[in-house]
């Protein structure tokens, strides 16, 4: 899987102001069957608690939950609190559930957006605390400390609700790695389509790559921070609505 993104850890500015966001506890209407799916506790259970989970297979997935032509749309970097309402909103015009990987101080800056994921019934995915494409260079501890603190992060703004997958940043996994999130119940998660929009290419660009790349394989990678995502709102108002004319359906990533 190529590497993507601006470089060595380009959420680092962010880290020292997300830190200090204070996140509130929610009551059990941002709940959803998600929460037990993901081995999570009940609603009434303190968010910092430490449910059990159930380990998963410690292979990178690409696998759709819908089959041969099912597609899983995968939403990353983010959330972001201009892009991320405008990506739900799409989804939601379209019925369309997707996973997103969260950036570990991005879920922490932006608690209420990540209940909003959960509760309009997508699944969370851990993607770092601080996204460095280098992990895969680094330490086990520092492997470690940027997989599990992501986790919680992501686990406390959510209400509860644990990362049902784990994907390193610009697919740069471990052996390690993979066991760790694998241990934790997160699937590692690949992609099969990288549509650029991250190089902001242009809405028509993102769509070719699209409707070219997706013979080989279900699972689409978009971005919902990291810049102006105006062209992946764009791009996903009509690649959502030609991959239903075109006979797919809109899953989830096998566990």
């Amino acid at each position: 899987m190529a590497r993507h993104g601006g470089g060595r850890g380009w959420y680092g500015k962010l880290i020292g102001a997300a830190l200090g966001v204070t996140v509130l506890a929610t009551g059990a209407s941002v709940w959803t069957a998600q929460a037990g799916a993901a081995g999570g506790s009940s609603p009434k259970a303190s968010a910092s608690a430490a449910p059990a989970v159930k380990p998963v297979d410690v292979s990178i997935v690409h696998a759709s939950d819908k089959g041969a032509r099912g597609v899983n749309i995968t939403i990353d970097d983010g959330p972001d609190p201009n892009w991320t309402p405008q990506v739900l909103d799409v989804l939601r015009e379209y019925g369309v559930k997707a996973t997103f990987c969260m950036v570990g101080t991005q879920a922490q800056a932006h608690p209420d957006l990540v209940k909003r994921v959960v509760a309009e019934g997508h699944r969370l995915c851990d993607h770092s605390v601080s996204h460095d494409t280098a992990m895969d260079k680094n330490s086990q501890a520092y492997q470690s400390q940027q997989i599990l603190d992501a986790e919680r992060m992501i686990t406390k703004a959510s209400g509860g609700v644990r990362p049902m997958y784990y994907r390193a940043p610009g697919g740069a996994f471990t052996p390690y790695s993979r066991k760790l999130a694998a241990d934790r119940g997160m699937r590692p998660l690949g992609w099969n389509v990288d549509t650029k929009d991250f190089e902001q290419p242009g809405a028509d660009a993102i769509v070719a790559t699209v409707q070219r790349e997706l013979p080989n394989g279900p699972t689409l990678l978009f971005h919902d921070a990291g810049g102006d995502r105006s062209q992946t709102v764009e791009a996903l108002r009509r690649v959502l609505p030609w991959l239903k004319e075109q006979g797919y359906s809109f899953g989830f990533p096998v566990r």
